[in-house]
């Protein structure tokens, strides 16, 4: 399985942006998986927020983050990104990036490896 860590969560005053990054490392090959953003509020379910195919050709949202969040991916630094801008209060979460060795990024692939997730806190 590939190895994800997630870095680049942190307290941010709502209106604010963050970048976060998922490298990969292991001995699956990064490119040809691929990726999604999910994340966990305290006593809600795992909501999927954001895939993207291993080419970066597509690319796919829930509805709420729309406009705000940008998915994309260097393969060749076996990394995804996702940059959140106009923070919510409501983005408050734990977010997790994962990899889909056969999928094309949507919240219905077969996301088999997962990182420890990075916590993003928005004050309002």
């Amino acid at each position: 399985q590939v190895h994800l860590v997630e870095t680049g969560g942190g307290l941010v005053q709502a209106g604010g942006s963050l970048r976060l990054s998922c490298a990969a490392s292991g001995r699956r090959t990064f490119s040809t998986n691929a990726m999604g953003w999910f994340r966990q509020a305290p006593g809600k379910e795992r909501e999927f927020v954001a895939g993207i195919s291993w080419s970066g050709g597509s690319t796919y949202y829930k509805d709420s983050v729309k406009g705000r969040f940008t998915i994309s991916r260097d393969n060749a630094k076996n990394t995804v990104y996702l940059q959140m801008n106009s923070l919510k209060p409501e983005d408050t979460a734990v977010y997790y990036c994962a990899a889909d060795p056969t999928g094309w990024g949507s919240r219905s692939g077969s996301y088999d490896a997962w990182g420890q997730g990075t916590q993003v806190t928005v004050s309002s």
